[in-house]
């Protein structure tokens, strides 16, 4: 969506100038623009939260907004940058799973939560992803981009179940020795 990129550009934008500010030399200065950064946003985030507060004496209607607030990625980001998303982290973190974990299926694997602990997700992969070095990759590019899409602010995610091959010859070979009822994992990707 165009307003989403527009929006990530200005944040991008507002990154840019603080780092600016920070830089400044002259330290009185510098301090009073990190003020003035600070103390508008908690204006905001204070005038945000009275929002919310509003919207929830609204009752079932007020909460049917919640669940269009969560689903916007704009207003879902706001929120998370003010602490006010109206899903804590491992809810949404249990919403992407569930999100992926059709893709997942296809592929005979599965994925679970085991924890969520200052910012850090730890999995395990099960299935024919279990200890198949593919689920590196089917990490990579299905579970991480939908736990940190909805969840940006982890920290890390750690997983059990995932092994890397070694290089040979100019490839990489991921592969695993059929051990169970599940297919065998093997793919070589050029180097």
């Amino acid at each position: 969506m165009p307003q989403d990129k527009k929006f990530q550009e200005r944040m991008q934008r507002v990154d840019e100038l603080v780092e600016v500010i920070e830089a400044w030399p002259e330290s009185a200065l510098r301090a009073t623009a990190l003020e003035l950064v600070t103390t508008l946003m908690d204006f905001h985030g204070t005038a945000i939260e009275r929002m919310m507060d509003l919207t929830a004496d609204a009752g079932a209607a007020g909460y049917a907004v919640f669940d269009k607030f969560e689903n916007d990625d704009l207003v879902s980001s706001l929120l998370l940058l003010y602490g006010l998303h109206p899903l804590g982290i491992e809810e949404r973190i249990n919403k992407a799973i569930e999100s992926v974990r059709p893709s997942l299926n296809l592929h005979e694997g599965d994925v679970d939560l085991l924890s969520v602990i200052d910012g850090v997700v730890t999995l395990r992969l099960k299935g024919s992803c279990d200890g198949c070095p593919s689920s590196a990759l089917t990490l990579k590019h299905t579970i991480e981009e939908a736990i940190y899409a909805a969840a940006p602010d982890v920290t890390a995610i750690e997983v059990e179940g995932v092994t890397e091959a070694p290089a040979t010859n100019g490839f990489v070979q991921i592969g695993k020795q059929a051990s169970s009822q599940y297919t065998d994992c093997e793919f070589t990707v050029a180097a």
